[in-house]
């Protein structure tokens, strides 16, 4: 059993085609797939689709739309997880976090918003027993610190999964020490990525989860040299049908057999988010 801990099918370049490119993952053996809210607009849609597909939903505002998000976007997160606090598909609060990848993102005034609106989410989802879903692009240092201090505060955050990993091993240790997992994906399938492949094979299994964060971050087999896209080859879109290969790809990185990695990094999605856990056992493992 594959799980995709990572996939935007509510994303625009899936469209009208959702639901048939999710039956095309599961035909290929991926059980389950997590769809994380990047905006307070968002929010019944992803939530409609999880249980269209059945799958399960994070609700959240992303740090790239924080830029033109307000108060009000929280307060509608705020009110949308109370609301749908009995719904045991809403599996955590995400994707949230931080992201300073860009110069502008990581100066102020976006410097301080981004991390004025990961406190606020991390407080909501502590205050609601909810993990996280955390989007750590050049900001892995900052995110734990964020956790650290409500963890100071009396209010520590039950775990969840740092999306697409690409730390140090003392930074993956420390979102570790803090009861999260890592989400490791197509990134880690390129022959050059041997930093993040040594992650990939040094780290306890009981780090790993397998995400796509489909339409984007293409495995090695499908990316299009930039020369080619400015040739006008696209990029083809990435979709949770390659999770399996995606998987396999990293199995035998570690030396495993690829329905030992499923089997074991299904099961570390389902600790890190115990609703989906629970919607596993309910269905016998699907």
């Amino acid at each position: 059993m594959w799980i995709d801990t990572h996939c935007h099918l509510d994303a625009p370049e899936f469209g009208a085609e959702a639901a048939a490119e999710r039956e095309r993952a599961r035909a290929a053996g991926v059980a389950w797939c997590v769809l994380p809210a990047v905006r307070a607009a968002d929010f019944a849609r992803v939530r409609a689709l999880a249980h269209e597909l059945g799958d399960v939903y994070a609700l959240g505002i992303h740090p790239l739309c924080v830029a033109e998000a307000d108060e009000a976007d929280l307060a509608a997160l705020q009110e949308a997880l109370e609301r749908w606090a009995g719904d045991p598909r809403l599996v955590a609060v995400g994707e949230i976090g931080l992201d300073f990848l860009e110069p502008e993102l990581a100066a102020e005034p976006l410097r301080g918003k981004q991390l004025a609106f990961l406190r606020a989410q991390l407080e909501l989802a502590q205050r609601h027993g909810l993990p996280v879903i955390l989007h750590v692009r050049r900001s892995v240092d900052a995110v734990t610190a964020a956790l650290r201090a409500l963890a100071r505060a009396g209010r520590t955050v039950g775990g969840g999964i740092a999306h697409a990993f690409n730390g140090s091993l003392q930074q993956a240790q420390a979102l570790l020490a803090l009861g999260c997992r890592l989400g490791f994906g197509g990134a880690a399938t390129f022959d050059t990525a041997q930093r993040l492949r040594r992650l990939v094979t040094g780290l306890p299994l009981q780090a790993l989860v397998l995400e796509t964060d489909a339409p984007d971050i293409p495995p090695q087999w499908l990316y299009v040299p930039a020369a080619e896209r400015a040739a006008g080859r696209p990029m083809p879109r990435n979709t949770p049908t390659e999770l399996p290969r995606i998987g396999a790809t990293l199995a035998a990185l570690r030396g495993l057999q690829p329905a030992e990695l499923a089997r074991a990094t299904a099961a570390n999605a389902a600790q890190a988010l115990p609703r989906l856990g629970a919607l596993i056992a309910a269905e016998g493992g699907r």
